[in-house]
């Protein structure tokens, strides 16, 4: 290539990576800032100018969901022919997979087709499924096959206690090994079959402060109690190829599409039982049994994770505490209530006035 060419390609890339975040990074803040998608509703400010330095009043639902949008079509036609060269860079498949999210949190028949289309774009980028070996070996390499966008962590980002690793890992000295631990619901963890490798994922040991933490899920390699206080070994996930299948088979769920849905769960839940017939039972399920499996089949692939949250928003869902949370114990809460979505900070609002 001309010397002309490769600044163009690096100028490319470096945009398209740009947009990316910018959207990913609006997504976010939209979904803990609104209840569900509505158009009208007021949300965001938008900051798109650099030289414009006013602070600016909330924008629609829509105008904030359209730049989401022109950001990330956008990305994925900038990067279409970038080779990253580790996996903490967004590539389009990365793009390609925010996009499906953003259109699956839609709730419109065009959103969903959208975002399975991509999610099977993805798909057919060739990211292996998570293995059982892999579903038990920790979640710490960001080198796992299936894993599509995280971070490799060494002793050069300088992650200690307050960390995620220090909120998760008994194997490390960590808040959870001291007994401050975010284990899975029991309610949710008593619904896993006995033959479901994701079972294992939770030391169960109701006599235990540990019961019910993640300890067989998320670990430091080296499997020290109370180990390093340096968190290496140990890197961040933040998307895998699984949550593309869960989220094409859910899409399909709403849009009476039952053979797609149960084929993509299938393909995934081949690779958490040893035997066909334990979730061959998934072949009868239709309508609105179907979507509330796949619910719940996102729930335990994906827990810890940082995805529930979006999918009970999706699915408009209720949850209820079980009985091993120290507060608000067996109290259901609605996918739109005031506890589940963030207020307005304080200080935006004595900070900007166009903001009240």
């Amino acid at each position: 290539r001309s010397r002309r060419q490769r600044q163009m390609c690096i100028r490319d890339s470096t945009m398209g990576q740009a947009k990316a975040l910018r959207a990913y990074a609006y997504f976010y803040l939209s979904q803990i800032y609104i209840t569900e998608y509505n158009e009208s509703s007021t949300v965001l400010p938008i900051y798109i100018d650099s030289e414009v330095s006013e602070n600016q009043g909330q924008s629609t639902t829509k105008e904030v969901y359209d730049l989401m949008i022109d950001d990330l079509t956008t990305a994925i036609e900038l990067l279409d022919t970038y080779s990253r060269g580790v996996k903490y860079e967004v590539n389009k498949d990365v793009a390609k997979g925010l996009l499906a999210y953003v259109y699956a949190s839609m709730g419109t028949s065009d959103g969903n087709m959208k975002a399975k289309a991509l999610a099977e774009e993805v798909i057919a980028a060739g990211y292996p499924l998570t293995t059982k070996e892999e579903a038990v070996g920790g979640f710490n390499d960001f080198n796992t096959p299936s894993w599509i966008w995280g971070v490799d962590i060494d002793e050069n980002a300088g992650k200690h206690l307050h960390s995620w690793w220090g909120q998760m890992d008994l194997f490390s000295y960590s808040y959870a090994y001291f007994g401050d631990t975010k284990s899975i619901d029991s309610d949710l963890y008593d619904i896993i079959p006995q033959n479901d490798i994701r079972k294992t994922q939770f030391y169960n040991d109701p006599g235990s402060g540990w019961h019910l933490a993640p300890y067989n899920k998320f670990y430091h390699p080296a499997r020290t109690p109370r180990g390093t206080g340096l968190y290496t070994n140990e890197d961040y996930i933040y998307m895998r190829v699984d949550e593309m299948y869960l989220l094409s088979a859910e899409m399909s769920a709403k849009e009476n599409m039952p053979s797609d849905a149960i084929n993509r769960l299938k393909d995934l839940l081949a690779l958490r039982f040893d035997d066909p017939a334990d979730y061959a039972y998934v072949d009868g399920l239709s309508g609105q049994s179907l979507m509330d499996e796949v619910y719940l089949q996102t729930r335990i692939e994906l827990w810890g994770e940082g995805k529930s949250y979006f999918a009970m928003k999706r699915n408009k869902a209720t949850v209820t505490r079980g009985p091993n949370h120290l507060f608000l114990t067996g109290q259901s809460f609605m996918y739109n209530s005031d506890e589940l979505t963030f207020e307005i900070p304080q200080s935006e609002i004595q900070n900007n006035v166009n903001i009240n």
